[in-house]
């Protein structure tokens, strides 16, 4: 009989078998982590990573000092601000008399502030709904186009106007759409009066909203472009063979692929809610008048540039801030419960 065949006792066949035990390795020691799961302390980070925080330093810099550092300046909004107490602003700001909340209680009483921030809303929601969808189209209308040359030429077409200024788009929309513009000149030529968009107070909004389309639509589709380059053809392939249509492969294809992208931009969207195009209403401000045109932005320009009250202006100013950050948390709150990212993860 062999010995593979010798039958053990019942006392070691029960027994466990041992493993062997690594060389440097205590018998009971606790098993090691992987290698990967190590956590390495913020020396040993910054060593490993020292050439891109150098890389990166100068954009930091740049952030402090224009971006942090004016936020200091906000103190003013609870002072009663004399720029004339010195040349040194920062004395200026010191020598100040220090007045509380007096500044949010004028601005919460005064009347302007709040057709200001009914103005700022409006335009936010119509620009909301016929502007943001706009370059989702554009980008799904150009994404089908089949040959490459046509797709280009389109996409420069649409890029173009990006690179106009707002005195150039307000002056061509003032050629055709101005009292003495080729729509009213076409009008009266057929028996009509004429008609002046620029100067109406009622289509202001979408008005500005026509502007923001014809200059910014083109080039805000270069995001959904390439979400969409990303999207593998194998996707679309299977989704044919199983007998979808070019709508169908749109609707549970390429719209799945567009949804992060659309999420973060709307969450984006939403946190600059209060912020609808300074120099694009200031320059069209006298022509409609304050009370269809006046914003938050053009607000705070009016009381603390021009009228020289820079404590109320910046307690204006503050308060979009403020606000503007709890829209922002708000949206990205939504877009978690939704399943998306949005601007950061939980």
């Amino acid at each position: 009989m062999s010995h593979s065949t010798v039958p053990r006792s019942r006392a070691e066949a029960k027994a466990p078998e041992k493993t062997p035990v690594a060389s440097g390795d205590a018998p009971g020691s606790p098993e090691k982590p992987p290698a990967g799961k190590l956590k390495l302390s913020l020396r040993h980070r910054f060593r490993r990573d020292r050439v891109l925080v150098l890389m990166t330093l100068p954009a930091v810099l740049l952030l402090l000092v224009f971006n942090y550092l004016p936020i200091l300046g906000n103190v003013v909004a609870f002072q009663d601000y004399d720029p004339y107490v010195s040349d040194n602003g920062i004395i200026a700001i010191l020598n100040s008399p220090f007045v509380g909340l007096e500044n949010f209680q004028r601005i919460f009483e005064d009347s302007a502030f709040w057709r200001a921030v009914e103005n700022t809303l409006v335009l936010f929601f119509v620009q909301l709904l016929l502007f943001f969808p706009i370059p989702i189209l554009l980008a799904l209308l150009i994404n089908s186009v089949v040959r490459p040359r046509v797709r280009a030429v389109a996409q420069a077409v649409l890029y173009l106007p990006h690179f106009f200024s707002w005195v150039l788009v307000i002056a061509v929309f003032q050629q055709m759409f101005g009292g003495a513009g080729m729509l009213s000149q076409l009008l009266r030529q057929n028996g009509y009066d004429g008609i002046d968009i620029m100067t109406n107070p009622d289509t202001f909004a979408f008005l500005l909203t026509a502007e923001s389309v014809w200059k910014d639509a083109g080039w805000g589709i270069i995001v959904f472009l390439a979400a969409l380059a990303s999207v593998s053809q194998d996707h679309y392939e299977a989704a044919a063979m199983d007998g979808a249509g070019r709508w169908r492969r749109m609707w549970h294809v390429t719209l799945p692929a567009l949804r992060p992208v659309i999420a973060l931009l709307l969450v984006l969207r939403v946190g600059d809610a209060l912020t609808v195009g300074f120099e694009q209403i200031l320059l069209q401000r006298d022509a409609v008048g304050p009370g269809a045109a006046e914003v938050l932005d053009t607000f705070v320009w009016w009381n603390g540039v021009r009228n020289q009250d820079f404590s109320y202006a910046a307690a204006a100013g503050l308060i979009k801030g403020v606000v503007s950050i709890g829209l922002v948390l708000a949206a990205n709150k939504v877009a978690h419960l939704m399943g998306e990212q949005g601007v950061y993860k939980k």
